[in-house]
C-alpha cells in the first residue's frame, strides 16, 4: 500500500515538473480537454440560468393555472383557417364545472402593442379585457390602488389597472392613481399599479394595461370577444386532469365536433412549460456535449502523445529505477498518475474558462438570466477528464512498465 501511495505521490510530483518544465507543450497538450470542457460548463451554465429563470418565474404564477386556449393544427392553418374560443364558450364552462378554485377569461384588446398616450407622452403596450377573477387566477396584485372589482365590469366601467413599466414610459406621477390615459382614442382612469415583476429574456412583464371585460369588448367589436383566453385554477384537492377532461368533454359537445375530429384547442400549464423548456435544454446540452466530446478526444490524444514522449525522454531514469528495485507496477502506477494530473490540469482550467465565459455573456446581455454552474456538472466535468486521463494514459504506462532495464540504461 504504502509503494502505491509513493508511486502516485511521485507521479504527481513529475506531472507537475513536466507542467513547469515545459508549460507551453503541456497547455498546448491539454488544449482540447481545456475547450471541450469549457464549451460544455458554458452551455450547461447558460442552459440552467434561463431553466431556473423560468422555472422561478412560472412558480410565482403558480404551476397549478392552466390555461384554455384556441388551437388550430398546420394544415388548417395553411388554408388560411383559424380557430377561436368566444366568449359563450367560457360562459359554458362557467356553470358546467364545479370543481374549480377560480375561472376567468381574457381579451387582447386592440392589437398585440396599442398606443398609450398621457399629455404628450405614448407608450405602445399590450391591453388585456378581463373580470375580477384575473387576479386571483393569474395572481396579479396592487402595489397601489385597486384592482377591478365586479361593478367595474358590470357598469362598463372606463378604468385601468397598469403594470409598473408605464410609468416612467408615460412619465406618470409615482402613484398615478386616479390620473387619466388615453388608449387608442379613448380615456381611462388609473384605479390601481401591478406589483412589479420584472423582464425575461428582454421581454418587459410589467408594459400592460388591464381593464373590464365589458368595457373593452364594447369599444373593439364583438370580433375581439369570439378570440379570448380561459384561465383557471383547480380547486384544493381536485384532479387537474380530469377537469381538463371535463372541460374537453363539454366544449365538444357544444362544438359537435365527430370522433375523430381534433380538438380547437389546448391546455397549456405553468408546469407543462417548465417540462418542456427543461426537456429542450436537455437536448441542447447533450447535443453540445456529442460535439465536444471530439474535442475530449482530441485532448486524449494528445495526452497519450505527450506521455509516449515522455517515456521516451525518461527511459534511462526508467532504466535506473527499476534497476534500484522499482516493479513494473510501480512504473505504471506513476506515469497513469502524470497522465491523470496533466488531464485535471486541463479539465479544472476550462471548468474556469467555462464559467468565465458564461458570466462574461451574461455582462453583455443584460436580458439574459445569470449563468449557473450546477455542482453535477463539475462533478461530471471532473469525472470525465479524469476518464481520459486514465484511458488515454494507460498505454504510455503500460509501456514504461514493461521496459527492460538493461536496454533502458543502454538507451541514448
Amino acid at each position: 500500500m504504502l509503494k502505491l501511495l509513493h508511486a502516485g505521490f511521485e507521479g504527481t510530483k513529475a506531472a507537475f515538473a513536466s507542467i513547469r518544465a515545459h508549460g507551453l507543450r503541456s497547455a498546448l497538450t491539454t488544449l482540447g480537454i481545456i475547450i471541450g470542457v469549457a464549451a460544455v460548463i458554458t452551455v450547461v451554465a447558460i442552459m440552467q440560468g434561463l431553466s431556473h429563470s423560468i422555472t422561478s418565474q412560472l412558480d410565482d404564477l403558480g404551476s397549478d393555472m392552466i390555461t384554455l386556449r384556441a388551437y388550430t393544427p398546420t394544415n388548417q392553418q395553411m388554408l388560411g383557417l383559424q380557430n377561436r374560443l368566444h366568449y359563450d364558450d367560457f360562459l359554458l364552462l362557467k356553470s358546467r364545472i364545479s370543481n374549480v378554485e377560480d375561472m376567468t377569461a381574457s381579451m387582447q384588446a386592440f392589437s398585440m402593442g396599442s398606443q398609450v398616450q398621457y399629455g404628450r407622452n405614448t407608450a405602445q403596450s399590450q391591453i388585456i379585457g378581463t373580470d375580477s377573477s384575473y387576479q386571483n387566477v393569474v395572481r396579479v396584485y396592487p402595489e397601489s390602488g385597486r384592482f377591478l372589482s365586479g361593478s367595474d365590469d358590470d357598469r362598463r366601467r372606463r378604468v385601468a389597472f397598469i403594470g409598473s413599466s408605464l410609468i416612467k414610459q408615460l412619465d406618470l406621477p409615482a402613484n398615478p392613481v386616479g390620473e387619466f390615459i388615453n388608449l387608442s382614442g379613448d380615456w381611462f382612469r388609473i384605479i390601481g399599479v401591478a406589483e412589479t415583476r420584472g423582464s425575461m429574456f428582454g421581454f418587459d412583464q410589467d408594459n400592460y394595461i388591464i381593464a373590464p371585460f365589458s368595457t373593452i369588448r364594447s369599444l373593439s367589436g364583438e370580433r375581439a370577444a369570439r378570440n379570448i383566453d380561459v384561465m383557471f385554477r383547480p380547486a384544493p384537492g381536485a384532479d387537474a386532469k380530469q377537469i381538463q377532461q371535463q372541460m374537453r368533454a363539454v366544449l365538444r359537445q357544444h362544438y359537435k365536433l365527430a370522433a375523430d375530429e381534433p380538438d380547437p384547442f389546448e391546455f397549456v400549464s405553468a408546469e407543462r412549460m417548465i417540462e418542456q423548456f427543461n426537456t429542450i435544454t436537455s437536448t441542447i446540452t447533450l447535443v453540445a456535449g456529442g460535439v465536444v466530446s471530439i474535442s475530449l478526444l482530441v485532448g486524449g490524444i494528445g495526452v497519450m502523445n505527450i506521455m509516449l514522449v515522455s517515456v521516451t525522454e525518461r527511459t534511462r531514469e526508467i532504466g535506473i529505477v527499476k534497476a534500484l528495485g522499482a516493479t513494473p507496477q510501480f512504473i505504471l502506477i506513476q506515469f497513469l498518475v502524470e497522465a491523470l494530473v496533466l488531464s485535471l490540469f486541463g479539465g479544472i482550467i476550462g471548468l474556469a474558462l467555462g464559467a468565465g465565459v458564461a458570466s462574461f455573456i451574461g455582462l453583455m446581455m443584460p436580458a439574459m438570466p445569470e449563468a449557473l454552474v450546477p455542482l453535477w456538472a463539475v462533478l461530471l466535468a471532473i469525472g470525465f477528464t479524469t476518464l481520459i486521463g486514465v484511458v488515454f494514459g494507460l498505454a504510455p504506462a503500460i509501456k514504461a512498465s514493461r521496459l527492460n532495464p538493461i536496454d533502458a540504461l543502454r538507451y541514448e
